[in-house]
């Protein structure tokens, strides 16, 4: 959810967008039939972002009631006793307190105020989103679909076949006509030959993170040195030392700042180094805190991929794919669990879920490997689309209870009961199992733009309206598929530009992303 109101500083546009929320005559609004049990819940949550700020005033209030009352007590009326009492006499004393001035009704009420906030603080341990950024590639970065053809076929390694293959795949990817590639491989339209190397993908990774962090830190208004947690996740480029120590030493950030590098988890990866950060954090809370709303700290997610090395110099059409699919990109999010930073955080983190196949197929969907030449990328399965279709399933399964309002997970116990019992008493004709919608509880989703296939299924399975694709399909249009980092360019259009569906205080946004592995991972905001 949005504790706070959009901020206005917007995405970069590139030339060849067509904005979805100016067709058609102008901005229009959708209209679902909302659960009013959800409304109630997500003012819940902003009562409990400013718990400890009521603690704190009920506290001064306390004070403040008891000062006078103490000036004008007479203390001599409270004898001592230096014998051990009994419990009756321990009872009759607490008794006679309540009767004394300082115990009046408003006080007590005041304390009563105090117990209940001070305990729903305790049990609250929430992580805000603090601020995010993504990266937006200069000019020299941006290609054409022409361009790209024209950059394979300066590699002199691909067949008449294999460049019409790809040229088609581009035309029906959904990308536009302005999406980044790496300078290093850029060049060969110069007639300069790619340059593949690893200082040429470590000049990527820092142009593109060195970016996002300064604008995170600085729209979240926090410091390099109070960063606690810093965890990067990147597939397919790994280097010594580290990316988080790249980060480390040109932000001069604390020697004891714990850091966490995450490598081969595909376009997933961006959730899952949420969830770490968000256990990070909690861990720390809970070891440090004092009282109800204390300790807490601050994490620094970064999530990219690098292009440069992972250009794919052969000819299986399983390989090529890699080719035509991926752009350069990457976002920084600011994390933190301090209860004072809960009134000026962008977004509050409500659910997060991770499902992962452990069968055959998924583990071999997306699979890094050599062609039969020697030639290293990696292979795209014909049963991705099965795969992926189940593990969403199981994700949205697990993540339904907690967000699905109790008519729609009734509706699909019912349909659920309803279809075993057809099945025992007849061999056809059985119910189809009850599809949850999803709208009833989420206002705004940002499906990873994996293509334009990916983004049309689950608008399809989950019956969502154009509106709810639009964050997808306009990411997909303006930056193309940039792994983890996707499904924020997703979330920036809808904080910064949606007009169909505008972002409005105490909206819930759905993050869904897929992975090697396979996973599904999802995250409610």
């Amino acid at each position: 959810m949005a504790p706070q109101e959009a901020q206005t500083t917007g995405m970069r546009r590139s030339g060849s967008e067509t904005d979805f929320s100016e067709a058609e005559g102008g901005p229009r609004e959708y209209r679902v039939r909302k659960s009013s049990l959800i409304g109630l819940i997500n003012w819940s949550h902003v009562f409990t972002v400013y718990s400890p700020h009521i603690f704190v005033a009920a506290l001064v209030a306390l004070i403040a009631q008891l000062i006078p009352q103490l000036i004008t007590l007479e203390f001599d009326s409270i004898k001592s006793s230096l014998s051990i009492p009994t419990v009756d006499e321990v009872v009759a004393t607490i008794q006679s307190l309540r009767e004394l001035p300082i115990f009046n009704p408003a006080i007590e009420a005041t304390i009563v105020i105090l117990i209940v906030v001070g305990w729903v603080a305790r049990m609250e341990n929430p992580i805000y989103l603090m601020a995010f950024s993504t990266f937006k590639a200069p000019e020299s970065w941006k290609v054409t679909h022409e361009d790209l053809i024209n950059i394979m076929k300066t590699q002199n390694v691909f067949t008449e076949e294999s460049i019409t293959f790809m040229r088609k795949i581009l035309d029906k990817s959904g990308t536009g006509q302005a999406t980044a590639w790496p300078p290093g491989i850029v060049q060969s339209l110069s007639g300069v030959p790619a340059d593949r190397s690893i200082e040429a993908s470590r000049k990527e990774a820092e142009t593109v993170i060195f970016d996002v962090v300064e604008k995170a830190l600085k729209e979240a208004r926090v410091h390099p040195k109070d960063i606690d947690f810093l965890v990067i996740n990147c597939s397919l480029f790994s280097p010594t030392p580290s990316l988080c120590a790249m980060v480390l030493n040109k932000f001069g950030m604390r020697e004891n700042c714990q850091t966490y590098n995450l490598s081969g988890m595909g376009c997933s990866a961006s959730l899952i180094s949420i969830e770490l950060a968000k256990q990070l954090l909690q861990t720390r809370k809970n070891k440090n805190s004092g009282l109800p709303f204390g300790g807490g700290g601050t994490a620094l997610v970064v999530s990219t991929e690098i292009i440069t090395p992972n250009l794919y110099h052969g000819n299986e059409r399983g390989f090529l794919l890699q080719n035509t699919l991926f752009r350069c990109g990457g976002a920084a999010m600011v994390l933190s669990n301090k209860w004072s930073d809960g009134r000026r955080a962008w977004y509050k983190l409500l659910h997060n879920v991770r499902v992962q196949g452990s069968d055959q197929k998924s583990y071999e969907c997306v699979y890094e490997t050599e062609d039969k030449n020697g030639e290293r990328g990696v292979v795209l399965s014909k049963e991705i689309v099965k795969v992926a279709g189940k593990c969403m399933e199981k994700n949205l399964t697990r993540l339904g209870p907690y967000v699905l309002p109790f008519t729609e997970q009734a509706k699909v116990v019912y349909s659920i009961v309803a279809r075993k019992i057809s099945k025992m008493v007849s061999k056809s004709n059985h119910p189809k199992i009850y599809v949850p919608d999803f709208k009833r509880a989420v206002d705004h989703f940002c499906i990873h733009a994996g293509g334009r296939a990916v983004i049309d299924g689950i608008e399809k399975n989950m019956q969502l309206e154009p509106y709810h694709t639009e964050p997808s399909r306009m990411t997909l249009l303006n930056y193309g598929n940039t792994s983890s980092s996707s499904i924020w360019y997703e979330l920036e259009y809808i904080h910064y530009h949606q007009k169909t569906n505008a972002l409005k205080k105490g909206d819930r946004i759905m993050q869904v992303a897929f992975g090697s592995g396979f996973k599904c991972t999802s995250a409610v905001w």
